[in-house]
This record gives structure tokens, C-alpha cells and sequence, in this order.
């Protein structure tokens, strides 16, 4: 079926106040009121009309609307989420008509043990965002206190968005592109229907000392010239607390050491690999320049 665009057959923008709308639609009624109205297809205009009025006009069902028909313009091909139709028969339908179904039952709660109608409930739409968190974060866990705008319909009938602060649990050893789900929290739901879940996906905040890859942690590390050549133990400062580690003789730039279990702690704890840099000191004073001379002279050590 065609997607038909409510606000474009009232004249109305979608930002229309309930006020706005109700004008636009008894001017429109007006003009093509068939006792009245001199256009030859004004039964189909009135009927049109009507119909847009009847899902605009009632906040509820405007809500619902506008969740449903995101992203689409008048005359596209239209299909509803599979859900929408749980409690509805379309089946012999005029496919003309079942646009307009989806809402006839929305609102009909307290009249549908009277009126033999169904309820019509509407699952909430779910959220889905990022939250940055830093290395540390990962390894311990932490709370943090995020804002999300979520829409909601007014008092006259307006969708507007309204400021929802959560604070959100981070669990011990989460990993970039991990998705947190948080139950409820989504897009309120139509017709008494459940509200959506809030998805967050984890990302890290940039660290030049750190690369993450899944539970693994790469950290640079540097040393001296003496450290990488004749080996040493030196303390590192790792996102898990400080190290005691053993830097091999002749060592070269870029040599990993392997922490097994020193990564994040994931259900399977990733590796940390301490990546040697070697820094060299400055020749800034005649002392150092000497040194660097005598190896020059003795150690005769070219890298190319």
C-alpha cells in the first residue's frame, strides 16, 4: 500500500500546533463539502480529509504516526513493522483502507469490552547511541550519568522531544563496539504497548599510550638506549596498576613483551603487549657529545 502523507493532506508542517491542524481541517471541510463543493472528486476529498483529522486531531494516535512513518513521503510503498498487525485482520481488506486501520483501534482501551473492538498497542521504538568511556574504565567499571531527548506528545497535541537523565551501570571488562542493553528505556511505547530497550555502544576515548584491539591492549613503552642493550627491570605504570617487568639484552625498537592476562577482563581476559621504544638522550652538553663520539669510535656500528 502507498504511504499517505496526513500532514501534507491537511496543508499543515509536521511542527503544526493541535490548533493549527484543527483549522486547516474545517477549512478544508468546508471547500469540498459535497453540498457545497463544485469539485467533481469531492466525496474521495472529504473522505481523505477526514480521515487525516481523525489520526492528527488525537495527540495519541498523532504520536503514533509519526513513529510509524519516519522516513516516508506521500505515495512511497508503504509496509508496517510485522508487530502492528498482531492485532488486526487485513486480510480482504481495501488496500486503500488498511492505512488508515492501523490507527482505527488506537485509544480503545476503556471501550473495547463494550465495543468488541481490540486494543491497539504499539511496542516502543528502541534507542540506539554510543557512550565514550575511557581505558580505565574497562578494567574496573564505572557509572556514568548520560542525557537523551525521547519524544513525547504534549498537551496540545505537539511531539516533542523532553531532556531523560539515567545513569548507566558500565560493567567490568566491556569492549569497543559491546552493546549495552537497558530494558525499558527506549521510546514509550502507543496504546499502553511495552517501551523500547536503549542500546549503548561502547567506544574508548583516544589515548596516544594505548591501542585496543578487542581485549587486547598494546601500550608504548619507553627505555633507554642501556636498557634495550644490556637489559634491565623497569617498572610500568599498565591501565591495571604498575609492573615489574624484564626488558631482555638487546632488545631492539619496537619488541613486544607479552603480559598474558593483562588485557581487558573480558570473559576471556585479553593480553596487554608492552611495545620497547627506545628514546635516545640529547647531546645538549659537551659531556654527552663526548660519549656519543667515543662510540662512534669504538663501537664502529652502522644500521644501514
Amino acid at each position: 500500500m502507498e504511504y499517505k502523507d496526513y500532514y501534507k493532506i491537511l496543508g499543515v508542517e509536521r511542527t503544526a500546533s493541535a490548533e493549527d491542524i484543527k483549522k486547516a481541517y474545517r477549512k478544508l471541510v468546508r471547500k469540498y463539502h459535497p453540498d457545497v463543493s463544485k469539485h467533481k472528486d469531492a466525496d474521495e476529498k472529504t473522505k481523505e480529509i477526514n480521515e487525516a483529522y481523525g489520526v492528527l486531531g488525537d495527540a495519541e494516535k498523532r504520536t503514533a504516526y509519526d513513529q510509524l512513518g519516519q522516513g516516508f513521503q506521500q505515495g512511497q510503498e508503504f509496509r508496517p513493522p510485522p508487530d502492528w498487525g498482531t492485532q488486526h485482520d487485513f486480510s480482504g481488506a481495501n488496500t486503500e483502507d488498511i492505512f488508515a486501520d492501523l490507527f482505527a483501534n488506537l485509544g480503545r482501551r476503556g471501550r473495547a469490552g463494550r465495543a468488541g473492538g481490540h486494543a491497539f498497542q504499539m511496542p516502543g521504538e528502541d534507542i540506539h547511541a554510543a557512550i565514550t568511556i575511557d581505558l580505565g574504565d574497562a578494567y574496573s567499571g564505572t557509572t556514568r550519568a548520560i542525557g537523551l531527548r525521547v519524544p513525547e506528545a504534549d498537551a496540545q497535541g505537539h511531539v516533542v522531544m523532553r531532556e531523560k537523565t539515567l545513569n548507566v551501570n558500565i560493567p567490568k571488562g566491556v569492549t569497543a563496539g559491546q552493546q549495552l542493553r537497558l530494558s525499558g528505556q527506549g521510546h514509550p511505547g502507543i496504546g499502553g504497548g511495552p517501551p523500547g530497550n536503549l542500546y549503548l555502544e561502547i567506544q574508548f576515548n583516544p589515548d596516544p599510550r594505548y591501542r585496543i584491539e578487542g581485549a587486547d591492549v598494546y601500550q608504548n613503552v619507553p627505555v633507554t638506549p642501556w636498557e634495550a642493550a644490556l637489559g634491565a627491570g623497569i617498572a610500568v605504570q599498565t591501565p591495571s596498576g604498575p609492573v615489574e617487568v624484564t626488558v631482555p639484552p638487546n632488545s631492539q625498537p619496537g619488541r613486544k613483551l607479552r603480559l598474558k592476562g593483562r588485557g581487558i577482563p573480558s570473559a576471556t581476559p585479553g593480553d596487554l603487549y608492552l611495545i620497547l621504544e627506545v628514546v635516545l638522550p640529547p647531546a645538549n652538553t659537551e659531556r654527552a657529545r663526548e660519549l656519543y663520539q667515543q662510540m662512534a669510535r669504538d663501537l664502529a656500528f652502522n644500521p644501514r
